[in-house]
């Protein structure tokens, strides 16, 4: 069901209930005002035909039983009207009138069925003289509905007109809905350009607006995703083309010359298969993929296991300080991500560090937060490339890193929620990461 249709059958609904409810507290009440007005109209008559009686001289009221003339009482053509005496004698009937006696012994209102006709009766006693006025029901009833009906009519109209305007007015209301359905129908599928859509009403703006964002989103994404492709294919193709190289070196030669050859393919295949690990993480991580999210690990736990990972033979030392008892504290993130950012920030830092020197992971509390700090005793960096640290593939000096390792701190501190700060010191490097703790025994 369209947004239109859903919106008229609701409105319109109301609008009818609405309607029937006012017309028919209108219609009850024009009825019951009606009536009020006809029986006046009765009291009115008789009084009047009273006072005209009462001004008759009194030989002229009639001397036996010769009866009164209408045209003498000026009684009214149209209305039914007997003066009659109290011992039911007809003295003056009109011509709407019955042959039969209308009047009753009381006074007041009364309904009165003479033949197949049924009449309502207004008597009014004075002295020995008695006015009865009286209407026809079914004439009555003939007029209450020729009036209900000329009152219902513009009220049908009114709301026939509504229920239009109401179509109408949701459909030229709701365009702007189907120009923008229009404008993402006609575009391409690889269009990420941002929605040019004038006039727009303000509500429909912010619609709009975040729409345009998602586009943007969608083209940092797709160039994301473009300079990684192009990066991947230029970092993979050198390990691949040396140890092809190598490789053909060892076919054609024999001996220490061809173990060499064969060492150096060796050390170029894992140099591929390290970059190709990094960029399965990378993509894990940015990806939204699940890890280990039930585990509880302590700071020190995680410490523990990535400096495990990172330390290997021919590398700096790696020193472990707890300056307090955040060791204890359990990290409110995978364990597998905590492990993979503090193993690929040591082996950043082994990689920078002058030899014969040490790395220094220390663990402290920062506020709410666990700040694993590691430092080294290289050269820094300089304070216009630190903004380059964790693009993809970007290095700050020759080596042998993929340029990975502070892209994929840096994607698992914003999946995590964690800070990623950058330092020189005064003797080196420094790159904290803060991530949030909970406190143990807390589930």
């Amino acid at each position: 069901m369209s947004l239109r249709l859903r919106l008229t059958l609701i409105l319109g609904s109301a609008f009818v209930l609405l309607w029937s409810l006012a017309a028919v507290w209108m219609l009850f009440d024009l009825r019951n005002q009606l009536t009020l007005s006809l029986d006046q109209r009765l009291a009115s008559s008789a009084r009047m035909v009273a006072g005209l009686l009462a001004q008759l001289p009194p030989p002229q009221q009639g001397e036996g039983n010769t009866p009164l003339s209408t045209e003498q009482l000026g009684i009214p053509e149209g209305i039914a009207c007997q003066i009659s005496s109290v011992r039911g004698e007809i003295l003056a009937s009109s011509r709407a009138a019955p042959d039969s006696s209308l009047g009753v012994v009381g006074s007041g209102f009364h309904e009165r069925t003479i033949g197949d006709l049924t009449w309502r009766t207004f008597t009014l006693v004075e002295g020995d003289m008695r006015v009865t006025t009286a209407d026809r029901l079914d004439e009555r009833d003939t007029l209450k509905r020729s009036i209900l009906l000329a009152a219902a009519a513009p009220v049908l109209l009114a709301l026939v007109g509504s229920l239009l305007v109401l179509w109408f007015g949701l459909s030229r209301e709701l365009s702007p809905l189907q120009r923008i359905r229009q404008a993402l129908a006609q575009r391409r599928a690889d269009c990420i350009e941002p929605l040019q859509i004038e006039g727009l009403p303000r509500e429909l703006q912010p619609l709009v607006a975040t729409q345009n964002q998602l586009f943007k989103r969608i083209a940092q994404a797709i160039e994301r995703e473009r300079r990684l492709t192009d990066d991947a294919a230029h970092e993979l193709r050198s390990p691949l083309t040396a140890i092809k190289t190598h490789l053909q070196v060892a076919g054609m030669t024999e001996g220490e010359t061809a173990r060499q050859a064969l060492a150096n393919a060796e050390a170029g295949a894992d140099r591929l298969h390290q970059t190709l690990e990094q960029l399965l993480l990378l993509a894990r991580v940015e990806g939204r993929l699940p890890f280990d999210e039930n585990l509880q690990y302590s700071a020190e736990q995680v410490a523990q296991m990535a400096i495990g990972d990172a330390q290997q033979q021919a590398q700096p030392a790696i020193e472990l300080q707890l300056l307090d008892a955040s060791a204890q504290r359990l990290l409110d993130m995978p364990p597998t991500l905590a492990i993979a950012a503090l193993r690929n920030l040591l082996d950043n830092a082994q990689r920078h560090t002058p030899p014969g020197t040490t790395v220094s992971l220390s663990v402290q509390m920062r506020g709410d937060k666990v700040c694993f700090s590691v430092r080294d005793s290289g050269p820094g960096v300089a304070a216009d490339k630190l903004a380059q640290l964790t693009e993809r593939f970007w290095r700050n000096s020759t080596g042998e890193g993929s340029g990975l390792g502070l892209s994929i701190v840096k994607a698992i501190a914003e999946r995590c929620g964690c800070e990623l700060e950058f330092a020189n010191t005064g003797n080196g490097f420094c790159v904290s990461l803060l991530i949030v703790t909970r406190a143990a025994g807390e589930v």
